[in-house]
């Protein structure tokens, strides 16, 4: 069975943003038939909360994330691009 890869959703401050975008991620990965499992923070909570996950999606800059990849991206806010950003999410998720 695999196992569940698990994407940390970072923005300034955790309350609708990152909300939006880790809905966004999940559905558009379901609809590739990939379930995954998001938790959400805001961006300075990144180095407490970042270990345990394959990736961090992030609609600002963050930091203290080691050796977790970070993308940084506003495209599922704005619409453009997500088709690249989830690309490249499953780039990295298929790689962990």
């Amino acid at each position: 069975m695999k196992t569940r890869k698990k994407i940390l959703v970072a923005c300034g401050t955790a309350i609708a943003t990152s909300t939006v975008v880790a809905r966004k991620i999940e559905e558009e990965l379901e609809k590739r038939g990939i379930a995954v499992e998001t938790t959400q923070c805001k961006a300075s909570e990144v180095p407490s909360k970042a270990e345990g996950h394959d990736l961090i999606v992030a609609t600002t800059f963050v930091s203290g994330a080691g050796d977790i990849p970070v993308i940084q991206t506003v495209s599922f806010l704005t619409g453009v691009g997500i088709e690249a950003d989830i690309d490249r999410i499953i780039s990295y998720i298929e790689g962990a």
